[in-house]
């Protein structure tokens, strides 16, 4: 049994209030940055993004949610705009772009994609 699922099934729900402010940092991150990824520190999953992010040289914000004391709310904020729960959970030029398979399966086009929205490092 995974810890999120733990603190999930243990945690209050989220009030409006908190949820209001979790969209709102949510899309702050989004609309701030070229790159955006929503990531949880230990999932191998995320890791393999973010690899695949530096390997293309890209300038990216992660926002490790597993790490920060809103993170459920945020990620249930997510879930809400992008109808995917699951980590990573990935914007570029502010699109969704979706999870790590999705973003593996642009791999290819990942450079132009990411030149487009001016995120590659100098």
């Amino acid at each position: 049994m995974s810890l999120s699922f733990i603190r999930r099934f243990f945690s209050s729900p989220v009030t409006a209030e908190a949820m209001s402010a979790a969209t709102q940092k949510a899309q702050s991150i989004i609309d701030g940055n070229a790159v955006a990824v929503f990531s949880k520190s230990y999932c191998p999953y995320c890791n393999q993004t973010k690899k695949l992010l530096k390997d293309n040289n890209a300038e990216f914000y992660a926002l490790e949610l597993d790490q920060e004391e809103d993170g459920s709310a945020i990620q249930d904020a997510l879930e809400k705009l992008t109808g995917q729960r699951t980590v990573p959970n990935v914007f570029i030029g502010q699109k969704h772009i979706g999870g790590n398979s999705d973003l593996q399966a642009k791999a290819k086009e990942l450079k132009s994609l990411l030149s487009s929205v001016n995120a590659i490092k100098a």
